[in-house]
């Protein structure tokens, strides 16, 4: 039990998930942008910002996955990268492994 100097009580949370130091808020408005930027279609149309939550086969999060790591791998052995194209890269490669985290999940 927690005791605040107010008098007020609370349950400890050291068993509670911590949502807020596990996360970065920079990474996730980084990611939010890049998502926003990447929901114009190839026609020109805007796809919903959960569209890919439809459902997308894990081969082709698997297969993008790799082109954006192997990206990411030549950028980092060079050392000669700009910030804006890694971030993208990285991005890219957070988009992949949700994606698929998101399809064994429904599969459980």
């Amino acid at each position: 039990m927690r005791k605040f100097d107010s008098g007020a009580t609370r349950d400890d949370d050291d068993q509670k998930l911590d949502f807020e130091g596990f996360l970065s808020p920079l990474v996730l408005y980084r990611y939010a942008l890049y998502m926003h930027k990447h929901r114009v279609q190839s026609d020109g149309s805007l796809r919903d910002s959960d569209n890919w939550q439809k459902g997308i086969p894990p081969e082709q999060y698997m297969k993008s996955l790799f082109r954006h790591f192997m990206d990411m791998w030549l950028k980092h052995r060079s050392g000669d990268y700009d910030t804006d194209a890694m971030e993208e890269t990285l991005c890219a490669i957070i988009f992949n492994v949700q994606g698929y985290l998101l399809e064994v999940l429904k599969e459980a």
